[in-house]
């Protein structure tokens, strides 16, 4: 089913569940999350509307999301790490909130939604270590941590190419883009951005392997700076990945996902030693590499080697 959009006229009702019933909508969206009026999240079928307000069910996802089993990395007190696979939103999007890598998390801890807090967020298509805070003092001493740089996350990436200079810092800008689920270099509204990298393996055809390290937190960081540079991430069609590399043999490969992974995270403990957290490559993304031509060794390199602190 597609995503349904309803412009409410005279006479469809004052209510959201009114407005779905006479869009011929399904009942059950507004209570999985999948509804909203202009670009807030409806929250029951019996919260108000307006004449000339745009009301937008999104499709329910595959069943196969909500049946993703949670891969636990670590308990640590009121701290909980998982490894987030592809294909799924950390957090309630709008395709709901049942398939959400939080609500998955919530279910298999037996706690209600609003107990857990990620405390970064990985994109949909992007892989690797999410840290989740089970209380309020949790998420504050993690978001103090951030504050003042013990929060640290280590990616590994690959690019279409290498950058120029083969490592330093980024520091551009990032804003809005025109696309509002989008953001651009220098696009309105900027926010100082800061991306340590690294290129520690290029393979036969060009394409790299990335160390990657945010300083700050923006969205889609790390993906906004590599295409700044030049160096898009395959799959990430968003930013100018491409869709299809076709190697010197004729043989097309087509990442079905961002070629991005949260490999590991360090974050404080509540008596501060560090909590070191490590989600396993997945799969697809050593095999894109081994079938690029890189060398299986330099997943470790990426993990081990030193970021530049300055460009």
């Amino acid at each position: 089913m597609a995503d349904v959009r309803w412009i409410v006229r005279p006479g469809d009702g004052a209510t959201v569940g009114q407005v779905l019933a006479r869009a011929g909508a399904d009942a059950a969206a507004a209570d999985e999350g999948r509804v909203f009026v202009g670009r807030a999240r409806a929250r029951s079928g019996d919260e108000r509307v307006r004449v000339g307000d745009e009301v937008r069910v999104a499709a329910r996802r595959p069943e196969r999301d909500l049946a993703t089993p949670v891969a636990f990395l670590a308990r640590d007190g009121d701290l909980v790490a998982v490894a987030k696979p592809a294909g799924i939103p950390t957090i309630p999007d709008h395709g709901g909130a049942a398939h959400s890598l939080l609500a998955s998390v919530a279910r298999a801890l037996g706690l209600a939604p609003d107990r857990v807090h990620p405390t970064s967020r990985l994109d949909r298509d992007v892989s690797g270590v999410v840290v989740f805070a089970l209380s309020k003092g949790a998420g504050a001493r993690l978001l103090l941590a951030r504050a003042e740089g013990r929060y640290d996350r280590r990616y590994v990436a690959l690019a279409q190419r290498a950058p120029a200079p083969d490592r330093g810092v980024w520091t551009a800008p990032i804003g809005r883009a025109r696309d509002p689920r989008l953001r651009a270099v220098a696009g309105p509204d900027p926010t100082p951005a800061s991306t340590r990298y690294a290129v520690t393996a290029v393979a036969a055809g060009g394409a790299c392997m990335l160390a990657v390290m945010p300083v700050t937190g923006r969205t889609h960081q790390i993906r906004v700076h590599a295409a700044h540079a030049g160096a898009p991430l395959l799959g990430d069609r968003a930013y100018g990945g491409p869709a299809r590399v076709t190697l010197c043999s004729g043989r097309v490969l087509e990442p079905r996902r961002i070629a991005l992974h949260a490999a590991r995270v360090v974050v404080p403990r509540e008596d501060g030693t560090p909590l070191v957290l490590s989600a396993p490559l997945p799969q697809e993304l050593a095999s894109l590499w081994s079938a690029l031509g890189g060398e299986a060794a330099a997943w470790e390199v990426s993990l081990a080697c030193d970021l530049p602190v300055s460009s």
